[in-house]
């Protein structure tokens, strides 16, 4: 499996009930890929090949961030329990269209920051954490006694420059952010 050509938009953590449902741990801003019917793929621990799944049905768990999914098939506990841990993806083709200032997680993810004013190099984007702004995880390239990761909020007032044809990004760091 070429992993460039799939997304992984969240992973199966466990049964929900006696009916064959499932507890899926979204990995994605798009909540039409939990609850619309229709194809998905599912992606086995260890497979290289994933495999396609209907979805019949979904719905949102909100006290938990957490999807229960009903696939076709999938009729009990013992079958929902075999797809613990397979991870629930998506062909790249299939992104949502975004709007403008919008990115995939999957886009950022690896991409150098720098400071806007010296261009000197921070670090890397390691992650993106949702908490009500976005947070990006960076691994400081020069950690010198800071905590590193730091996390930067992911707003236009500090990170005014993506750069996904370069692969970077730059900030405007308010005091004390990277101290």
């Amino acid at each position: 499996m070429q992993h460039s050509e799939w997304l992984e938009v969240g992973k199966i953590v466990a049964p929900q009930g006696l009916k064959g449902d499932v507890r899926v741990y979204p990995d994605s801003d798009f909540p039409e890929r939990f609850v619309e019917p229709g194809q998905r793929w599912l992606l086995r621990p260890g497979a290289l090949e994933p495999e396609s799944v209907q979805l019949v049905s979904g719905r949102y768990l909100s006290g938990k961030g957490l999807y229960v999914l009903k696939f076709a098939g999938v009729d009990n506990c013992d079958q929902a329990e075999a797809l613990r841990d397979c991870r629930l993806i998506v062909s790249r083709r299939d992104r949502p269209l975004l709007e403008p200032d919008e990115f995939h997680v999957a886009d950022l993810v690896g991409l150098e920051v720098f400071d806007q004013v010296s261009q000197t190099l921070v670090g890397t984007v390691t992650d993106v954490f949702s908490a009500g702004n976005d947070l990006l995880e960076v691994a400081l390239s020069q950690p010198e006694g800071k905590p590193s990761p730091v996390l930067i909020p992911f707003v236009r007032a500090i990170v005014p420059v993506v750069d996904l044809d370069n692969r970077r990004i730059e900030i405007t760091p308010p005091a004390g952010l990277l101290d």
